[in-house]
């Protein structure tokens, strides 16, 4: 049975922070490093002209000197109110009330809280007592197609439920100044803050989308590269959170698209939603799908205006994807990367509008 993923909602916070301040504030905090124009370099690079942050950029939690407590409970705050925002708008453009979702589906990997996202929006919105729940807390990147994933098999499995699928990340809790190999600074740069929500169901939206035709069996994908855990990781110490990866992880998403391949049977889509991890993943990607650069023109977009959000990144490339939409029927993929090293895919068409 197809299930139909609703327009995402959004949500940016109010502090837009952009590259040059980024550099700035690295040369400010590590005056004496002889590698700032290295990091200036590979910075300008990322192709991120601006990302936003949930507070100040020399704000204590991000660019100064608090520690783990402040963080997380400062971020865990802000990646709750974010999600509320995402999933009210989400609710709203799917003309869905919160009394008729039966389950939500949540990740989140940045900050810590107990009870967690799920139960904290269940509350803040008003889903009913019996709502099932699905939370993910480690998947980062990759977590908006995993979302997905797990939200269209829930719903093909009962007919006419609809899930809440509500992505929050507050990735500016991994910009710490006590980190400071090159890989700290790159994500400095890199990452910004959001949340993005929708609703997964077998009805039709209101307006045209995406549709997973078989979300049980043949049209959901995921994958793990055994024994690469190191190629994109994050710890936790009295100082915060901590992100860093190796170089080996930069060919992660080449070693995975052999496997895509074969699941798509090696047929090229009409078009991709594609995780900008990166302009080079971005790029790699597409090629090995055998897509142009036109068809990477919404990612590229998102990673420019906001760098990347982790696993947000894949609904705010849907948003856009509704704003320039693929022409009825057409055959479309969406994936995502992120540590393990996972892969996450949907394979997918655009649907029309709903005739009723």
């Amino acid at each position: 049975m197809p299930v139909y993923v609703s327009r995402p909602a959004i949500a940016l916070p109010r502090f837009r922070v952009d590259t040059r301040a980024i550099i700035d504030d690295i040369a400010r905090h590590h005056p004496d490093d002889p590698r700032l124009k290295v990091y200036e370099r590979v910075i300008g690079n990322l192709q991120v002209d601006n990302r936003h942050f949930v507070a100040p950029l020399d704000s204590p939690a991000i660019a100064g000197d608090a520690d783990i407590t402040e963080r997380v409970r400062s971020g865990f705050g802000h990646a709750v109110r974010m999600g509320e925002e995402a999933a009210r708008g989400a609710l709203e453009r799917a003309a869905v009330q919160p009394s008729e979702i039966d389950a939500i589906v949540t990740s989140h990997s940045t900050t810590w809280g107990i009870p967690g996202l799920d139960v904290q929006l269940a509350n803040a919105l008003g889903l009913p007592v019996r709502a099932r729940r699905i939370a993910m807390t480690t998947l980062a990147c990759a977590g908006g197609i995993q979302a997905l994933v797990r939200a269209a098999e829930f719903a093909a499995a009962r007919p006419g439920s609809k899930v809440l699928v509500v992505v929050s990340e507050v990735i500016s809790s991994v910009y710490n100044h006590r980190d400071t190999n090159i890989q700290s600074m790159i994500y400095k740069a890199l990452f910004g803050d959001s949340a993005g929500a929708c609703v997964v169901s077998t009805e039709p939206p209101p307006e045209p989308g995406l549709r997973i035709e078989d979300p049980v069996a043949a049209h959901t994908f995921e994958l793990l590269l055994h024994h690469t855990e190191d190629f994109y990781s994050g710890s936790l110490d009295t100082s915060g959170l901590h992100f860093d990866s190796t170089k080996a992880g930069q060919k992660g998403a080449a070693e995975s698209m052999p496997y895509v391949l074969d699941w798509l049977d090696h047929k090229v889509p009409d078009w991709a939603v594609i995780h900008p991890g990166s302009p080079g993943i971005i790029t790699d990607v597409a090629k090995s799908l055998g897509l142009g650069e036109e068809h990477t023109r919404h990612s590229r977009a998102v990673l420019a205006e906001t760098g990347s959000l982790g696993g947000v990144s894949v609904l705010a490339i849907l948003d856009k994807l509704h704003g320039t939409p693929p022409s009825a029927g057409e055959s479309g993929v969406a994936l995502a990367f992120g540590p393990g090293f996972v892969t996450a895919a949907l394979r997918c068409s655009w649907a029309g509008p709903d005739p009723s």
